[in-house]
């Protein structure tokens, strides 16, 4: 196996944390808290409507104690006695209407609604790769092997020595030429001609006879420059 270069590694470390932290929070990312405050000698909100797995925090904000005790509901529900600012937190599970009151102080009341959670629609999974690596077994009949052949040399032994006269032997014969059958025949000169017309031209002699024609073209040129160079000098030599 291949080793996995350093940017590889972060970046496969980084998709495993970010994966476990997303199924470490998913409970609490579905979960809401919600307070009510003791104030004045009466539960404030009154009424409060949550979702099952919620958390319900109860703040005293008065000088005197107070407890949440309930006096109704699907499961019990009993607090300490809290003083000032303390606080008491609790989870509801089951859905229902709550009933509770403060023992000490039975005028404050309040109701409290749980509702069931809705349920949670599973993440669909994208389908598995196919792999070619081990393709599926074909469905299609497995090819009937051919059946012996029945030799037909000599289906009817007692006619082998009437069929064997019956085949005329093959000629030994020289096969005909055309001038057995008459075709006029071209003398070999004419084509070896034919043959050498139709043959194309080499490569190597069209470069070579360019390559002379080039060589030929310098030569023609460096003549023609002597030449102008000599007749220059007689008349610079004349006018002296």
């Amino acid at each position: 196996m291949p080793r996995l270069t350093t940017l590889a590694r972060v970046a496969l470390a980084t998709l495993l944390l970010s994966g476990a932290f997303t199924v470490l929070d998913a409970p609490s990312a579905h979960a809401n808290g919600h307070q009510i405050v003791m104030s004045g000698y009466a539960f404030g909100p009154r009424t409060l409507t949550i979702t099952a797995g919620d958390t319900v925090t109860w703040v005293n904000q008065d000088s005197a104690p107070h407890d949440v005790k309930t006096t109704s509901g699907p499961e019990p529900v009993h607090s300490p006695m809290l003083d000032k600012a303390g606080t008491w937190s609790h989870t509801f599970t089951v859905a229902g209407s709550y009933g509770y009151v403060c023992t000490v102080h039975p005028g404050m009341t309040a109701q409290l609604v749980v509702k069931a959670a809705a349920p949670r629609t599973p993440t669909p999974q994208a389908p598995p790769a196919h792999r070619h690596d081990n393709p599926a077994p074909s469905t299609a009949s497995p090819a009937r092997e051919p059946a012996p052949a029945t030799s037909s040399a000599h289906p009817h032994p007692h006619r082998t020595k009437s069929t064997a006269a019956a085949v005329p032997a093959p000629s030994s014969a020289a096969p005909s030429t055309p001038a057995d059958r008459g075709a006029p025949v071209q003398p070999a000169a004419a084509a070896d001609t034919a043959a050498g017309s139709a043959r194309p031209l080499d490569p190597l002699l069209i470069l070579a006879g360019v390559v002379a024609g080039v060589a030929v073209l310098c030569l023609l040129l460096v003549g023609s420059r002597s030449a102008t160079g000599a007749a220059a000098g007689q008349g610079g030599a004349a006018k002296g």
